[in-house]
């Protein structure tokens, strides 16, 4: 149907189909920007004809020029003066070759001629003594000369620097542009040196030496492009590693013109003496600028360039103008860096920016030697250590600050803090590309700061500047302090190369750096020194004192404090409560307070002195400058910690006193908590990592020989520890998802649980355990995994003479399934089927029996560590038994069975092999506690004072089983090793290394796979390796009789003042025995419904009769045959 008339036009009697206004309306606009179009097409075109026609005719004069030019200096070569050299050979020279060559980028062999002949002519006109003849006589000539010839002379410039940068040695008929670059650079050479214009006398010596400075100048500005040309010939060299190939001097033409290039780089630093005094002296600073930025960013430019050439790199009068001038224009020089165009460079630009080619060839040139830079065993003498220092750290951190957004772009551009220089690195960064060493060989340029003798200077230098006031640490960034050195400076320069190695050695991380830090003396005592004094603020003494005097703080207790301190835990607690209702929709009314914080009596004061009060909001209440140090003094500390044997911790108390160790681990200890109970964010996740890991380290050595008091790790929880099962809770929803408005407080309160369950005391970790199960337990009914009672339960018979192998048989395979419900039928040993119904006493004692037979070291799975409290340790042998890995995976369900049900074991496994289930490594001090001799054999080696090749060790172990022995090489080769004085410490870590967690790997990951079938991890390392056995096997406590009496009822007659009930309390306390009362006794058994916990007692009338029977029914381990 046809629209409404109201939307048509008339027009003039057409047909009753007529155009809307709309459609009408859009042909009009489209006939017009149609016509516009046109317009502007036929406009560019006008345009485009007059510029080409432009072009045509420039060409075509330039050509002509050219022609006159080679007839004339063909046959006039050698009748020219200067001022015909410069108005008839350069002036028509420049004009054609700019238009033939320079504007198209181009270099054609008829201009390479003519470019050969020209720079010939100013060659010999230069070293003519005869001043009509010298073109350089018009430089200093009359006013209308000067001008003319000074900007022929910067033309001359700006054509060799395109010269060289068209320069390309390396391919094949290179010779004719090498031999024309090697004379321009020649020609420049001697143009910009005053020595060599030989028309110099003491009338004009004044002119002379004025224009050579402002030749200079200008070569050294960005119009001259001289470094952009130097930095594109540079980067076509090829990059040589080896140091033999590199002493060999070159004397050809790329010699020739990478020697002549450098010359003309460094010329203008050599305009007037630098002094730091003062940016003002400097007269060409736009030369340093330029220097640093298209030089000192060429990938591997020490590697590029001539080991002869390097000096004059290295010289002060080099080096320390653009140390300087970065410092002063950092960010203008480093946002510069960021925009150089890498499209001529090869897959390094890809994976490491300008700026980090910058910072290693400042150390490179600063602090590196000749030979592959790897020992020079010095700094450049007079250079300005400090611009070097703050230099480096510059450099650095604009450069974590790369990666830090290179990580932010691949990750989707997601809101990641980054600031203040710290920034969450990745642990490195591996492109799957041809350069797949680059990093390596990046990190190569950078082995300078890892040796010890660059900290020592380093170190030796900053005491020139100690200040008086050792409680205040300078501010990095105040500039009027970046001439003098402090440890503060040192700190950031080693803290950011820490994370520069770890983000790109792939292979061992900042391990080369951390070698060296750890073992450099003196070092981390000044670096916690200087932390200590700020921490404390001078009263450091205060914890010691405490430490000693605890009665005395205990003492002191006021009413006031106790009544603050408790609204504080109230207040805590009520922050977790409001965050748990939000999960679970239930009122305060609800929650259960029944396992609160409250429940745990504790001295609040005396933890006042474990919680630093400077520390308390975290990382983010501490300064920039204290949390570098931190970063560094932990990542440090960390590593020393790995190889500081008990000896030197506990009895020679290196590099730290034991009470400072307790200040170091009050430290930790609270910047941690704080820090995760705050939820950090990136830019504070260096010095989190460092300072976790470090804490850890500390723990697990007071765990195995205590140095601290207990409530030092319990001091920064005791406000706002939450209840248990809000904690528990909390830190199961962190998967779920939840509104970003608790994230935040269910992250840190998850974390905190994660990295350092130590602040909740041992009990309530037992109590989160079990919430953790008995959630588990829910979440496996609301998924039908458990429909009622008997459901889904596993049926299995069992064998009284074969439990271990009737268990492996019908339990191995069932995996977590084995989380459900047993009902163990067993059969005697007569092979008739047992009486006994199983409501959960049988399958309890299944699980004692079977652990009983399978952890004996009779059966060979297991066997007992050499120490006196004869710990299990997985049997080295069991390898080679049937099925004995699988056994091994086996026996880790049924364990995580006994725990997923609360059954105690009575056995308790070696720390070692613990350490392995919690995730952890271990490390040479806990072989004391799986072999002594070993580890004193090895204590004696690793001090031993004479020559170690008397002991005639090598870097093997024998192994002996069934009667074979097997020898296994520490390391590739090494019964063909021997230990040395050198190699010592690499032998005793090696072989604990072996003994500790090689030797046991397979069987503890064996392990490992059943127990976590049915215990999640992250439930394990709520607990240390003690307390894991504890929660196994009930730790080493006697049975407390009497809370047993107290809570015993009693049927059948009995009462608690029945004679037989008497008798049994005293022979179950072992009291003296009554006097034995006459007549025949019972001789019926006592049994045991262990189902329902209940003891079938005899009426036994004599105590030695109820002994003797008690003692006879346990040992005789039946089963419902003696009822």
């Amino acid at each position: 149907m046809d629209e409404p008339r109201k939307y048509q036009v008339s027009l003039r009697g057409a047909s009753a189909k007529e155009i809307s206004r709309d459609a009408l309306l859009e042909k009009v606009s489209q006939e017009r920007e149609h016509r516009n179009y046109a317009r502007r097409a036929a406009s560019a075109a006008i345009f485009i004809q007059r510029v080409w026609r432009s072009y045509n005719v420039t060409r075509k004069v330039a050509m002509k020029f050219q022609e006159e030019w080679e007839s004339l200096v063909k046959n006039q070569a050698d009748f020219m003066t200067g001022k015909l050299i410069s108005s008839s050979v350069l002036r028509p020279f420049i004009f054609f070759i700019t238009c033939l060559s320079i504007s198209r980028r181009k270099i054609l062999a008829r201009e390479l001629k003519c470019m050969q002949t020209c720079f010939k002519i100013l060659l010999e006109s230069i070293n003519s003594t005869d001043s009509r003849k010298n073109i350089c006589s018009l430089i200093v000539g009359t006013t209308e000369e000067r001008k003319t010839s000074t900007y022929q002379a910067k033309k001359l410039i700006s054509l060799c620097s395109f010269i060289l940068s068209e320069c390309d040695t390396s391919h094949a008929g290179s010779q004719d542009i090498g031999v024309l670059t090697s004379l321009a650079l020649r020609l420049l050479v001697v143009l910009t040196d005053l020595k060599n214009w030989k028309i110099v006398s003491d009338a004009n010596i004044g002119d002379a030496d004025a224009a050579v400075k402002n030749l200079v100048c200008f070569m050294g500005s960005c119009k001259s492009d001289l470094y952009v040309s130097l930095r594109r010939y540079i980067s076509k060299l090829d990059v040589c590693f080896s140091p033999q190939v590199k002493s060999i001097v070159q004397t050809d033409d790329k010699f020739m013109i990478t020697a002549s290039g450098i010359t003309l780089a460094i010329r203008p630093f050599n305009l007037t003496s630098f002094h730091p005094a003062g940016p003002s002296q400097f007269d060409v600073p736009s030369a340093a600028e330029q220097y640093c930025l298209y030089l000192l960013t060429i990938p591997w430019l020490t590697q590029r360039l001539p080991a002869v050439l390097l000096p004059a790199l290295k010289h002060k009068s080099t080096l320390s103008p653009c140390l300087q001038n970065l410092l002063i224009s950092r960010d203008k020089i480093v946002r510069k860096m960021s925009d150089i165009d890498q499209s001529n460079m090869d897959c390094s630009s890809e994976v490491i920016p300008p700026v980090g080619w910058a910072l290693a060839n400042i150390i490179g040139l600063a602090a590196g030697s000749e030979n592959d830079f790897l020992d020079s065993g010095a700094l450049n003498q007079g250079l300005e250590y400090a611009s070097y220092v703050h230099v480096v750290t510059i450099l650095a951190d604009n450069l974590l600050a790369w990666l830090h957004n290179a990580r932010w772009n691949e990750k989707g551009n997601q809101n990641l803090e980054g600031n203040d220089g710290a920034y969450d690195l990745p642990v490195s960064i591996q492109e799957e590309t041809a350069c797949g060493s680059l990093n390596t060989s990046f990190i190569d340029l950078l082995r300078p700061v890892c040796q010890q003798w660059h900290l020592k200077k380093l170190l030796e230098i900053s005491k020139r500047y100690a200040h008086t006031d050792e409680a205040k640490i300078p501010s990095q960034n105040n500039l009027e302090c970046l001439g003098n050195l402090e440890l503060l400076d040192i700190a950031y320069f080693y803290s950011y190369i820490l994370r520069i190695f770890a983000a790109f050695n792939s292979m061992i991380g900042p391990l080369p750096v951390l070698n060296m830090l750890s073992f450099t003396p003196g070092f981390l005592g000044n670096l916690w020194g200087a932390l200590e004094s700020s921490i404390f603020h001078g009263n450091s003494h205060t914890i010691g004192d405490a430490y000693h005097s605890t009665s005395k703080v205990l003492g002191k207790k006021k009413e006031g404090i106790d009544k603050k301190l408790k609204q504080a835990n109230k207040d805590g607690v009520n922050k977790w409560v409001n965050v748990l209702q939000k999960f679970t929709g239930k009122s305060q009314a609800e929650v259960d307070f029944a396992d609160s914080a409250d429940d745990h009596q504790v001295d609040e004061e005396s933890f006042d002195v474990w919680d630093i009060e400077s520390l308390r909001h975290g990382p983010q209440g501490i300064s920039k400058d204290m949390s570098c140090m931190l970063h560094l003094f932990c990542a440090t500390y960390s590593h020393l910690l790995l190889v500081l044997d008990d000896i030197e911790f506990y009895e020679k108390q290196v590099p730290f006193t034991l009470e400072q160790q307790r200040r170091i681990t009050s430290v930790l200890n609270t910047l941690v908590y704080n820090g995760l109970s705050c939820s950090v964010g990136q830019q504070n996740g260096s010095v989190m990592d460092s300072a976790i890991r470090c804490l850890h380290l500390m723990y697990e050595r007071d765990c195995r020989h205590q140095f601290c008091p207990p409530g030092l790790w319990l001091s920064p929880a005791r406000r706002s520890r939450p209840p248990i099962a809000i904690a528990a809770r909390t830190h199961e929803v962190l998967s779920a998802n939840i509104r970003s408005e608790d994230a935040i407080i269910v992250h840190s309160m998850g974390s905190v649980i994660t990295s350092m369950p130590h602040v909740f005391p041992f009990e309530e970790r037992v109590q989160m355990f079990r919430e953790f199960i008995n959630m588990d337990k829910v979440s496996r009914k609301m998924t039908g995994e458990v429909a009622g009672p008997g459901s889904r339960s596993v049926e299995i018979v069992i064998r009284r003479g074969h439990i271990v192998e009737d268990g492996f048989r019908q339990l191995n395979s069932l995996g977590s399934r084995l989380k459900s419900s047993i009902h163990v039928s067993f059969v005697s040993e007569c092979g008739l089927p047992e009486a006994g119904l199983d409501y959960g006493g049988l399958s309890k004692e299944f699980l004692t029996d079977i652990s009983k037979a399978a952890f004996a070291p009779e059966y060979g799975l297991f066997s007992q560590t050499s120490t006196s409290d004869r710990l299990l340790i997985p049997n080295a042998a069991a390898r080679y038994l049937e099925n004995g890995i699988q056994m091994i995976e086996f026996l880790g369900r049924v364990v995580g069975k006994a725990l997923y049900e609360g059954i105690l074991l009575d056995y308790s496994f070696s720390h070692v092999f613990v350490q392995k289930l919690l995730g952890r490594y271990s490390f040479l001090d806990e072989l004391s506690t799986l072999d002594p001799e070993l580890y004193r054999n090895l204590m004696y080696v690793k001090h031993y004072d004479g020559d170690i090749k008397e002991l005639c060790l090598d870097f093997t172990v024998t192994e002996e089983s069934f009667g074979k022995r097997h020898v296994i090489e520490l390391k590739p080769g090494g019964k063909d090793v021997c230990v040395t004085n050198e190699n010592k410490m690499q032998y005793v870590h090696a072989m604990a290394d072996y003994k500790l967690n090689r030797q046991i790997l397979p069987f503890s990951n064996a392990f490992y796979r059943g127990l976590t079938d049915l215990i999640s991890p992250s439930w394990l390392k709520l607990f240390n390796a003690s307390e894991f056995n504890q929660l196994l096997s009930g730790g080493d406590h006697d049975i407390d009789v009497d809370d047993l009496r107290n809570n015993t009822r009693y049927t059948g007659g009995y009462t608690e003042g029945n004679r037989t009930i008497k008798l049994f309390w005293e022979v179950a306390s072992d009291a003296p025995l009554w006097a034995t009362i006459g007549g025949p006794d019972v001789e019926r058994l006592p049994s045991a419904s262990t189902c329902y916990n209940t003891l079938k007692l005899p009426t036994y009338k004599r105590s030695s009769t109820l002994k003797a029977k008690l003692r006879y029914a346990i040992s005789s381990n039946a089963g419902f045959e003696l009822s």
